[in-house]
C-alpha cells in the first residue's frame, strides 16, 4: 500500500512538472501591440546601436523609476557604460562631466549643437519615462526633455530616441552615423515610441481624492486651492497640463526662476556650467511641466537637481527665485499675488504628494503582478519593476511618517512578490498573496 501511495504521488508530482515546463514553453497570445511593446523593450533595454556601450536604459533603469539619481549611480560598477567618458580615451573630454555625475545626478547635454563642445551645453538630471502618455502632449506640438525640445525633426517622443542616440551613444565626439553609432530603424522608433507610452500611468487621478490621513488631506486642499497653493493652475490633477480657467491647455513651458537660485549644488561644488536657457536655440528661458504624481520617488528636482527633498521642492514656490521670475509675476498678476506659504502648509502639500506617489506606486505594483504568468523569466523587469514600485511606496511614506498603518501590508507585498519571483510551483499563489497585500495598503491610504 505505502509504494503504490508513493508511486501516486511521484506520478502526481511528474505531471505538475510536466505542466510547469509546458507553460514555461508556451508562448504568450498573439497581440500585435503587446508584442510592438516587447519589441521595444527589448530594444530600450538591450540594444547598443553599435555605439559605445550604452543602451537606453543605462540611464532609464526599470528598477529605479526610469531615471537616475547619485545614489543609484554610486551603486554602479566602474565598469557601466554610463562611465564611458571615464575608460574610454575619445570621449574622456566634453562628452560628460563625471564629477557632476557621480555627484548630482547630471548628464551633459549640447542642446544648442555640436559645433562648440567646450562651452555650449548644459547639466541637467535624467527625465523619467513614466506616465508619458498624458504629458507630452501640447497644443504647439510634443514636448520632450527638460525645456519641450528635446527631440530632433518633428520634436515627436519616436524621435527623442534618434537624438539620444546621437547624444549620447556616440564612440568618438565626431558622432558620424554609420561609424560612431547607427541610427535607429523606422521599426525599431515605433516599437521604442509603443514601449514607452506603455509606462506607467495612462491617465491623470481624479482629484479630490478620497484620503484617510488629515494632513495629506489638507495638503490636497491647498493643492487645488486657486488662491493659496495655486499648484492646480499648472499641475491639473498633480498632472502635467495647465488650465489658467479657459480649459486644458496641455503641457506648458515656464521660466519660474530655477536658473536663479542663489546655491546650486555645482556651483557649490566648484564648478560653473553655463547658464540653461532652457526651450529653444537660442532659448528662451522655459522648461518643461512635469507631472507630480511620480515626484516624491523620483528627485532629486527641476532640470538641473538643484534641490534633493520634495519639501525643498515645494518650498522653492515661496521663495524669492520664483515669485520674482517671468511664471511668478505672471501668476501674481492674476491672482492678485505671488505664492506664500508657511511651513506647515508645505509640509502638507508633500504629504499629498507622497500619499499620491505611493498610491500610483501600488496601482502599477498591482498590474505588474498581475500581468506576470508562470511563463515569465522571473530576471525580467517586469519583476523587479513591481519589487521597486513596493519598495518606492514604502520609502516615500516613512520619511515622512505617513501612513504607519499601510507600512506593514507593504512590507508583506513584496516579500510575497519576491518569493513569486523565485518560486516555480507556486508562483501563482505568492502572486495571488502579494496583490492582496498592495491592495490592504491601499485601503490604508483611501477610504
Amino acid at each position: 500500500m505505502r509504494t503504490q501511495a508513493m508511486c501516486g504521488r511521484a506520478a502526481m508530482l511528474a505531471a505538475i512538472a510536466a505542466l510547469v515546463a509546458a507553460c514555461e514553453t508556451m508562448p504568450p497570445p498573439t497581440d500585435p501591440q503587446a508584442a510592438l511593446i516587447a519589441k521595444g523593450r527589448r530594444i530600450f533595454f538591450n540594444e547598443t546601436f553599435a555605439g559605445n556601450g550604452r543602451t537606453c536604459g543605462t540611464c532609464h533603469p526599470a528598477d529605479n523609476n526610469f531615471t537616475i539619481d547619485a545614489a543609484f549611480i554610486a551603486r554602479l560598477p566602474a565598469s557601466d557604460p554610463l562611465f564611458v567618458a571615464e575608460f574610454v580615451p575619445a570621449l574622456a573630454k566634453n562628452f560628460e562631466n563625471p564629477r557632476l555625475m557621480r555627484a548630482f545626478g547630471l548628464i551633459l547635454e549640447n542642446l544648442d549643437g555640436f559645433d562648440d563642445l567646450a562651452n555650449r551645453f548644459v547639466m541637467r538630471g535624467v527625465p523619467h519615462t513614466l506616465a508619458l502618455r498624458t504629458s507630452v502632449a501640447s497644443p504647439a506640438g510634443p514636448r520632450t526633455g527638460w525645456s519641450g525640445d528635446g527631440a530632433p525633426g518633428d520634436g515627436s517622443l519616436r524621435s527623442f530616441a534618434t537624438g539620444a542616440v546621437i547624444q549620447h551613444f556616440t564612440k568618438t565626439l565626431a558622432r558620424v552615423p554609420g561609424v560612431d553609432f547607427r541610427l535607429p530603424t523606422d521599426e525599431e522608433l515605433d516599437a521604442l515610441e509603443a514601449f514607452q507610452l506603455s509606462l506607467g500611468r495612462k491617465e491623470d487621478p481624479k482629484l479630490p481624492l478620497p484620503l484617510k490621513s488629515a494632513v495629506a488631506k489638507r495638503g490636497q486642499e491647498l493643492f487645488l486651492d486657486r488662491k493659496v497653493g495655486k499648484c492646480n493652475f499648472c499641475h491639473v490633477n498633480a498632472g502635467a497640463s495647465a488650465d489658467f480657467g479657459g480649459g486644458n491647455l496641455g503641457n506648458q513651458n515656464f521660466d519660474t526662476g530655477v536658473e536663479n537660485l542663489p546655491d546650486r549644488p555645482p556651483r557649490l561644488a566648484g564648478e560653473k556650467p553655463p547658464r540653461d536657457d532652457g526651450f529653444g536655440t537660442p532659448g528662451d528661458g522655459t522648461f518643461n511641466t512635469p507631472p507630480l504624481v511620480e515626484a516624491a520617488d523620483t528627485g532629486p528636482f527641476f532640470h538641473d537637481n538643484s534641490v534633493a527633498t520634495l519639501e525643498a521642492a515645494v518650498a522653492f514656490y515661496d521663495g524669492e527665485s520664483f515669485n520674482n521670475s517671468p511664471a511668478g509675476k505672471a501668476l501674481a498678476g492674476a491672482t492678485g499675488s505671488g505664492i506664500k506659504l508657511d511651513a506647515t502648509q508645505t509640509q502638507a502639500i508633500a504629504s499629498f504628494l507622497r500619499v499620491l506617489n505611493a498610491l500610483e506606486n501600488i496601482r502599477s505594483g498591482i498590474e505588474l503582478l498581475e500581468s506576470a504568468a508562470p511563463h515569465d523569466d522571473p530576471t525580467q523587469s517586469v519583476f523587479k519593476q513591481a519589487i521597486g514600485d513596493v519598495g518606492d511606496a514604502i520609502r516615500v511614506l516613512r520619511e515622512a511618517d505617513l501612513h504607519p498603518e499601510a507600512l506593514a501590508p507593504l512590507e508583506n507585498a513584496r516579500r510575497f512578490a519576491r518569493r513569486a519571483q523565485q518560486a516555480l510551483f507556486t508562483r501563482a499563489y505568492w502572486l495571488q498573496q502579494a496583490v492582496a497585500a498592495l491592495k490592504q495598503a491601499r485601503a490604508a491610504l483611501v477610504e
